[in-house]
């Protein structure tokens, strides 16, 4: 699966009206952590089907990383019938990351 870019302008039809779960991963370019993070993110994007893989640029998007309280970059979370199931912040491995996924 590819990983789909969330603006405001699709976040109702990508996100809160999804058929199945989705991870947000909320990143800058120039946050560090979060180019080390976005390899593993594109690997969970082609290993779990069941999962839709999206990601907000909080600078080109601060509303949303509002809307999810978002402090800190990188954060994940996930969503399921448009109600957050959980949320981790900063820098995880891949294991850690489907872990994640798994709830």
């Amino acid at each position: 699966m590819s990983i789909t870019t969330i603006t405001s302008a699709n976040y109702e039809a990508e996100v809160m009206q999804s058929d199945k779960p989705v991870m947000i991963d909320f990143w800058a370019s120039w946050c560090g952590p979060c180019k080390m993070l976005s390899p593993i993110v594109d690997e969970i994007a082609e290993e779990t089907p069941s999962v839709k893989v999206c990601k907000i640029n909080i600078d080109e998007q601060p509303h949303l990383a509002e809307k999810f309280g978002v402090m800190s970059i990188p954060t994940l979370v996930l969503i399921k019938n448009g109600e957050v199931v959980n949320t981790s912040v900063g820098l995880k491995p891949k294991s850690a990351v489907k872990s994640f996924i798994e709830g």
